[in-house]
């Protein structure tokens, strides 16, 4: 009676059966011995010539053993008598069990708590809370993130964004591929220079993708990756994420008032104040503002830091026609602001004029790519950082990915 309820709780059906449970409140281990009936005739699928070979019989037989779910605050593990198979061709395989997970020794179930767990703490802390070492566990999930990314079908991407984002100290950094239609990443690779696109192109066309689909790219300015789309996805129109563009003349600003500190130390405790927007601007910062923007003194941050908010507004126009009129104006003012570093922002901005102009077309940026990349360096200051590119790559996956892994796993639920 045991054994048939332990059976159905483990989905465990014919020929398959539990043979013996052996419960040791000492040790807190539960195992589960499971057999076949005698004359069970079994499936294999051959990977070697893609066919499935069915009713064959068992050739001998070894013992296996998996970790399962825990049953209360015990460790739980299934044994099992498993059979080997002889092929046509006379090679002896040993069948898969229905309960046997894609990594050597866990379940399907005990599989999908790893998963869930790792997308909600650091690995290390679900390896201490399951007892199971950090090694086993990303190589665990490195195969759930491969076995999910064979599957992925890429024929309907045709908006890209694309940005980098720091691994570790030190300059090491990843590059991340973000379908900006279904808000998630499509592909990661190391480093950040041209050679990055035309890798994000060579995977795009392994997953039914196609480059010359690609019709719109957000990206910021940097050369590496202009000249890498402009030399693998020919099609594609480069849209400057206008928050790359923003953040660029926030620099600006600061340098103004860095250089203007030296002589006015009105300026002191106030550099937040010129890089907020001001609806996020505190109580007491929003009344520092309002004194120094109504003393006499010609303060030189102040008018960098309206330069910055009249960009801002650009962004308000009603039509293109009126986005580039407002811009030709901004233009005019930054250059002759007699501010070196506003000046130098606004010629930074004319030598990428159409991919700024692009925006009014594509209303495409990479906001979504900044609340992902949010995700990913949370997760990596929670972990203290990931000592591999490989495992880095996989958390990326893992938190950003939106994948479906009950296509490897039914017990998993769709994210």
């Amino acid at each position: 009676m045991i054994q048939e309820l332990f059976e159905k709780a483990l989905n465990i059906n014919s020929p398959w059966y539990v043979k013996e449970l052996n419960f040791n409140p000492n040790s807190k281990r539960l195992d589960i011995y499971v057999d076949f009936k005698r004359g069970s005739t079994f499936n294999y699928y051959d990977k070697d010539n893609s066919v499935e070979l069915v009713d064959l019989k068992a050739y001998d037989t070894t013992t296996k053993r998996w970790r399962h779910l825990n049953f209360f605050e015990h460790e739980c593990y299934i044994e099992a008598r498993v059979p080997r198979v002889k092929l046509p061709n006379g090679k002896v395989k040993i069948i898969k069990t229905p309960w046997e997970g894609l990594s050597s020794g866990f379940t399907l179930l005990f599989e999908a708590l790893i998963v869930q767990l790792s997308m909600s703490m650091p690995i290390n802390q679900v390896s201490k809370l399951i007892g199971v070492h950090n090694d086993k566990l990303w190589s665990m999930l490195d195969k759930y993130i491969s076995g999910v990314r064979e599957r992925e079908d890429f024929s309907d991407i045709d908006s890209i964004g694309i940005d980098e984002t720091s691994r570790a100290k030190g300059h090491e950094y990843i590059t991340l591929f973000v379908d900006l239609n279904k808000r998630r990443t499509l592909f990661v690779t190391e480093g950040k220079s041209s050679k990055t696109i035309k890798d994000f192109t060579k995977d795009l066309k392994e997953h039914n993708g196609n480059k010359e689909s690609i019709k719109q790219v957000s990206c910021d300015m940097s050369p590496a990756f202009i000249k890498g789309v402009n030399e693998n996805m020919q099609n594609a129109n480069i849209t400057f994420d206008k928050f790359h563009v923003i953040k660029l003349i926030n620099e600006a600003v600061d340098r103004v008032r860095r250089d203007e500190l030296k002589s006015n130390k009105l300026l002191v405790g106030t550099k937040y104040i010129w890089l907020k927007n001001e609806v996020n601007l505190t109580i007491k910062q929003k009344e520092l503002l309002e004194q120094l923007t109504i003393s006499k003194m010609n303060i030189k941050t102040i008018r960098a830091y309206n330069i910055k908010k009249s960009y801002q507004d650009i962004y308000e126009a009603k039509d293109k026609k009126e986005f580039i009129t407002y811009l030709n104006k901004w233009y005019y003012w930054a250059t002759h602001s007699r501010l070196e570093p506003i000046k130098s922002v606004a010629y930074t901005i004319k030598r990428h004029w159409s991919g700024i102009v692009n925006w009014f077309e594509s209303k495409i940026n990479n906001g979504i790519l900044e609340g992902l990349n949010s995700v990913i360096q949370a997760a990596k200051a929670k972990a203290r950082g990931y000592k591999t590119f490989k495992n880095y790559k996989i958390i990326v996956y893992l938190l950003t990915g939106k994948f479906d892994f009950s296509v490897v796993n039914e017990n998993i639920k769709r994210s």
